[in-house]
Formats: C-alpha cells, structure tokens, sequence
C-alpha cells in the first residue's frame, strides 16, 4: 500500500506585521488589496524579507499608493534589483478607492498597512481604515489588557487550586 503524503503548507504564511500599528491606531476597517510588484520584490518577499514600520498608503489621483514599505534588495540580484523604498501601487476595487477616498477625506483617519502575506501564490496586503489614538487612549488599552491578564492569571490560579 502506498502512503499519502501529508500536507505541511502553511495557507497564508504572513510575511511581515505591523504591530505598532494597532497600538498607536483604532483600526476601524480592514480591506485585503493586492500589489504591483517586481520580480526581484517577490522573490526577497518569498525568502520573508519585508518591514513595515513608517509604511502607509495615499490615495492620488483616484489611485492608492504604498509608501515606505521596505522590501530589501534580492539577495541573488543583480542590475535588475529593485529600489527598497520605491512608492507601490495597491490594487483595490473602484467602489473601495471611493469609499476610502470619502472616509480619508471627511475626518482625521489615515491608511495604514497592517500585514503582508501571501494568498494563493499572490502577495496581499491587509490595509486598516485607522484613527490616530490619544496618549490616554493608549494607557487606558495598556491598563485593560494588564486587568484581563490578571484575571486570566487568577482564574488559572483557583483551577489549579493554588491561593496566592
């Protein structure tokens, strides 16, 4: 009898987070766009190289851009290799730019990219519609997660039937 081979693929391996983010920003919408890239900024992306932090996207002219997302040079390149910083353009729906466009426009909210990984062979960023939090927003967050762990924490406590 012949064995079956076992699946080890990971479905949507992430490649980069940007977990500054959700720290500095309430994430109000998330929208999931593709990427124009080069062959070079694929291929560093499927070696994991990538990083997030400072990057955000624009909407110019009806079109929205990534800016400072650092993707390395690839490591095997040669004249061909990209720019690491170059501006990238994202791939959303019509209906979604406009709507982006509106929220952008109307209040103090800002796109931010919040993931890069890979979906089905083509790279996907996670954008967030996001709203810039307050110092005391951001204690206030850092006061209830420290709550909830210790609760959390005396809970596991009472199970195991240890008193503290």
């Amino acid at each position: 009898m012949a064995k079956k081979k076992k699946k080890t693929t990971n479905l949507n391996p992430t490649i980069a987070t940007n977990r500054k983010a959700r720290h500095d920003y309430n994430i109000l919408e998330t929208y999931e766009c593709g990427m124009v890239l080069v062959g070079t900024e694929v291929k560093s992306l499927r070696e994991g190289k990538a990083s997030l932090v400072d990057a955000f996207a624009t909407i110019d002219d009806g079109e929205v851009w990534l800016r400072n997302l650092h993707i390395p040079e690839y490591s095997r390149g040669h004249w061909t290799n990209h720019s690491p910083r170059r501006v990238r353009k994202l791939l959303l729906h019509r209906r979604e730019i406009d709507t982006l466009t509106g929220k952008v426009r109307d209040g103090n909210k800002t796109l931010v990219p919040l993931s890069l990984y890979f979906k089905n062979g083509h790279l996907k960023c996670e954008l967030g519609l996001a709203q810039g939090k307050q110092a005391y927003d951001k204690r206030q967050d850092i006061k209830r997660r420290t709550e909830e762990r210790e609760i959390v924490r005396d809970l596991g406590r009472r199970v195991k039937g240890i008193t503290g």
